[in-house]
């Protein structure tokens, strides 16, 4: 699987959307198995959502709320994963009081955590 198209299938699921089109894969492995849906002309794969049963995510630092914030590349994959598993564990290097992050540097908000875990313990 292509990561964009990847990611997009996770994002999908944490979307609540039925899938993804993407041309991207047309003619390769990637579209083995997947149903190819032409609109105006042009092909496209329908990437179904991808769902999880369990996330374990990584963030820089939580409130004990558990709304996330991360640093540098941990903000690809993880608030996908967390939008899109049932359940989600959130190891992070920091935990603080309510209050204490900014409300404009949450990504995660902190309804899609079940479980924090401080790094090291």
């Amino acid at each position: 699987i292509p990561q964009g198209t990847l990611a997009e299938q996770i994002r999908a699921a944490g979307s609540g959307l039925g899938g993804v089109l993407t041309p991207t894969g047309l003619g390769t492995v990637a579209q083995e198995g997947n149903e190819v849906v032409t609109i105006d002309g042009k092909q496209y794969i329908l990437a179904k959502p991808i769902f999880a049963d369990v996330a374990i995510i990584k963030a820089h630092k939580a409130d004990r709320h558990g709304n996330l914030v991360y640093r540098r590349s941990a903000r690809n994959f993880n608030p996908l994963q967390a939008m899109a598993a049932k359940l989600v564990l959130a190891e992070v290097e920091e935990i603080v009081e309510t209050g204490e992050i900014d409300p404009d540097h949450v990504v995660t908000p902190g309804i899609f955590v079940d479980y924090l875990v401080r790094e090291g313990e």
